[in-house]
């Protein structure tokens, strides 16, 4: 509280700051607790070959072409699959791997969707990770 010396006439109004401080100082150590313990969202993991190939090589690449005709073309390894056959090609090869990772080298001009379909069929043929080879990996940037 705050003292005034001398005569005055009436109550004063003064702000006492005391309890804004106190406020303030607890909101301060709530969100010192609170921001360490946000979610920071999932982690990925850039390829890490210069030449663009897979570091392992048993790794499984597995390349998706724009069609002439609006679909896709598969190729394992640089061995054409044809669409129908893919998933049983991925479940044949990755049935008696302990590593199930797949690398994804898709054409600039397919869509979103068809790239998710493929990554669709290959978690359906028992593929855990999937990665993606993207133009700037490939560089080895």
């Amino acid at each position: 509280m705050a003292m005034s010396i001398g005569n005055t006439r009436g109550a004063a109004a003064e702000i006492n700051v005391t309890p804004m401080i106190d406020i303030l100082l607890v909101l301060l150590i709530i969100f010192m607790v609170i921001v360490p313990t946000l979610p920071r969202g999932e982690t990925a993991q850039a390829l890490k070959s210069h030449k663009g190939a897979p570091a392992n090589p048993g790794a499984v690449v597995l390349e998706v072409l724009k069609a002439a005709n609006g679909g896709m073309t598969f190729s394992i390894n640089h061995q054409f699959v044809a669409q129908r056959d893919l998933p049983v090609r991925l479940a044949s090869i990755y049935a008696n791997r302990a590593d199930r990772v797949l690398f994804l080298k898709g054409d600039d001009e397919l869509s979103f969707t068809q790239v998710a379909e493929v990554i669709d069929i290959s978690h359906a043929a028992g593929v855990d990770h999937v990665g993606l080879m993207t133009p700037k990996v490939l560089a080895g940037q």
